[in-house]
Parts: C-alpha cells; sequence; structure tokens
C-alpha cells in the first residue's frame, strides 16, 4: 500500500501517461468514444477501490494542496486561446446560435432535476452544477466547479459516467444527422452558405507555430500561470463570502477574468498553453479520482437516464430555436457540441461536413471555456434553490 506523497502522485502521472500513450498509438475506436482521461478517471478509482494507496495525513495534504493550485493555474493557461477578437470574427448568428445552446442546456437540467428531485439526494445538485459546467464548456470547466462548490469528490464519478457515455450517445446522433442536413435546412428555412465566407476567413489567420524557443515559452507560461493562480487566491480571500459564493468560487471567477483578457494580448502568442493546461487537466482528473470509489456509485443507472432526459430537452429546444432564428443544421449541431464536447470533439463534427469548417468549431468551443464556469455556477444557484 503506497503511503507517500511522492510515490502516490508519481503513480497517477504514470497512469496517465501510459493512458495517452495508448490513445496516441491506437487505431482504436474506444478512444473516439471514451477519451484517454475518461478512462484514467475510471481506472484510477479502481485502483482507490482497490486500496493501492493510504489516505494518509501526507497524501491528503498533498493531493489538497496540488488541486488548490494547479486548478486555477490550468483555466488560466486554458482560456488564452479564448480570443474574443477571433470568436468576434464568427459572426452573430453563430456566436447567438452557441448562447442558444448554452440556454437550452441550463433550462435542461432545471426542468430534469425538478422531474427527478424526490429520487435524488439532499447534495445532488452539485453534481448536476458541475456537470452543466463540462456541459457548457469542458472539463476544464467542470473541475472549477466542483472546487468552488466543494463537490464530493465521490459524488464526480457520477458526473464523468454521465458525461462520458450520454455525452458519446450524443456525438453518434449529430454525426448520423450530418447527411441529412439539406432536409433539415429546408425545413427551417435557411442554408450554410454564409458559413463558408466565415470558415475561409478564420482558415486564413491558421499559421504553423514554429518551434523555437520552445522551453523558454513553457517556462514562461508555466511560472505565469502559477503565479496567478497565488495572485487570485489571494485576491480571494479578501473578498466578501457567502453561502454559494465561497472563497474558491471568487478564485475561479477571478482566474476566469484574468485568462480572458490575457488571451487578447502578447502573451497568448507563446507556444505551449495548450499542452500544459491538458497536463494539469489530466492531473487534476486523476486526483479526483484517486478520492472516490465503486462502491458509492449506487445511484449510476438513474443518473444516466437523467443525462439523457436532459439532451432530449435540449435537443427539442434546439430545434425550436433553430426554427426561431433560421439555424442551419451544421450551426445547430456544432453549437450544441461546443458546449456539450468542448473543443474535443467540436472540430469533428465540423470536419464530417467540410475541413474549411474546423476553425468554426475550434472557435466556438473556445467560448465554452469563457462561459461555462460561469454558466455551471447558475445553474447550480437555480438547482440548490429548488432542493
Amino acid at each position: 500500500m503506497i503511503t507517500s506523497a511522492f510515490t502516490f502522485f508519481t503513480v497517477l502521472l504514470a497512469i496517465a501517461g501510459g493512458l495517452k500513450l495508448v490513445e496516441y498509438k491506437s487505431d482504436s475506436k474506444l478512444f473516439t468514444i471514451l477519451p484517454a482521461i475518461v478512462i484514467l478517471y475510471f481506472v484510477i478509482m479502481l485502483l482507490s477501490t482497490l486500496g493501492l494507496w493510504q489516505k494518509s495525513t501526507e497524501i491528503t495534504d498533498a493531493y489538497s494542496s496540488l488541486k488548490s493550485n494547479i486548478l486555477p493555474a490550468m483555466i488560466f493557461l486554458m482560456l488564452l486561446k479564448a480570443d474574443l477578437r477571433q470568436i468576434k470574427k464568427l459572426g452573430g448568428k453563430i456566436v447567438l446560435a452557441f448562447f442558444s445552446a448554452s440556454v437550452s442546456i441550463g433550462v435542461a437540467f432545471v426542468v430534469a432535476f425538478m422531474l427527478f428531485l424526490p429520487s435524488l439526494e439532499p447534495d445532488s445538485w452539485k453534481t448536476f452544477a458541475a456537470l452543466s459546467g463540462s456541459w457548457m464548456g469542458g472539463m476544464g470547466n467542470m473541475a472549477a466547479i466542483q472546487l468552488a462548490l466543494d463537490v464530493p469528490d465521490s459524488r464526480m464519478g457520477y458526473t464523468l459516467i454521465i458525461d462520458s457515455i450520454d455525452y458519446a450517445l450524443w456525438v453518434m446522433l449529430l454525426l448520423a444527422l450530418v447527411p441529412h442536413a439539406k432536409l433539415f435546412d429546408r425545413w427551417i428555412g435557411t442554408s450554410s452558405e454564409k458559413l463558408d465566407t466565415v470558415a475561409h476567413s478564420l482558415a486564413e489567420e491558421q499559421c504553423t507555430e514554429s518551434s523555437s524557443e520552445l522551453t523558454t515559452a513553457l517556462l514562461i507560461l508555466l511560472s505565469l500561470s502559477l503565479l496567478v493562480s497565488v495572485v487570485t487566491q489571494s485576491a480571494a480571500s479578501m473578498l466578501p463570502t457567502t453561502t454559494f459564493f465561497s472563497e474558491t468560487t471568487w478564485t475561479v471567477l477571478i482566474v476566469t477574468i484574468l485568462g480572458a483578457f490575457a488571451a487578447m494580448t502578447p502573451i497568448r502568442k507563446l507556444q505551449g498553453s495548450e499542452a500544459i493546461s491538458n497536463i494539469m487537466l489530466y492531473i487534476i482528473v486523476a486526483l479526483i479520482a484517486s478520492r472516490a470509489n465503486f462502491y458509492e456509485l449506487t445511484e449510476a443507472p438513474l443518473y444516466i437516464f437523467m443525462g439523457m432526459v436532459i439532451l432530449f430537452i435540449h435537443g427539442v429546444l434546439m430545434v425550436l430555436f433553430a426554427k426561431l432564428f433560421k439555424f442551419d443544421l451544421f450551426t445547430c449541431g456544432i453549437a450544441s457540441l461546443a458546449n456539450i464536447g468542448g473543443v474535443a470533439s467540436a472540430p469533428i463534427l465540423a470536419a464530417a461536413y467540410s475541413r474549411a469548417l474546423i476553425p468554426v468549431g475550434v472557435l466556438m468551443a473556445l467560448i465554452g471555456y469563457i462561459v461555462g464556469t460561469a454558466g455551471g455556477l447558475l445553474v447550480g444557484k437555480v438547482l440548490s434553490m429548488l432542493v
């Protein structure tokens, strides 16, 4: 049994690295449905269930310190590619579609929570708040909300189960609808021709980054992100708190604002922000999983079904929005997946329509990085009032 904090952290990193290597080398479609980071959660949760490490004082202290300090740094780095000036070039209609998807997801969470409330645990609203952050942005937003609302690690297993199983079904449905785009667009009374202009405009801005001075850039980004983590936590400690707006909630919101502003400065041009933030995300997910076990997931079928209900309501509302605002099927699908799947899957759906549309998918997903945390916290606030 592992009792040393360094050994514990080394094992988590080794498992994360091993799974990422397998995903990189493998041609299996498994990783299309379940990315390595999702499998990582369940593998480490299994090892935790088997008691591979002990929750000693040393390990617990290291866990708390790493998680609380790395997460703000990760959020800052994650946002550096979300340049609002680039997002503006998507055009009002595409951005409107993204926020329509966000609103429909938020409403779907509230409606589904009200329907299933009698069958849920009192603190289950925190679980769904974290999931709504993921489905409006990505896993980084989910981790941010978990920290902000102090969601127990044991409850995060439900979030990951819904996020993996129901998300995979939703991706398959959206991809299956691609051949029927013209039929849908005729029914709505619109077309996707204007997207070509947007796509080509964005594609012209894409450039290949040089690998020179990479070490310098990585060191600057790593040190800057950790400095931001320290400063934002210090600033948050001086702000007034309530039951809902805790010190960690302020930390998450402040670092989100700083990251969005930094994305409009020359800092965003430094190479490596995405790589470092992804490594930090793997570490955070591994740490969360290390405190959970399978014996606590007794309500998994109920939560999976709730996830399907949420997606069904979201889908119905998106069709209504499409009819109201004349969104074509691509815009609806990519707006939905940019929220629910984030940067990892939105470009895949965009490519299924046309490779020229990949930048549109990427930028739409980046909007989620900016609004996902605040959106999830807002949903959490509404859900907490229903309990």
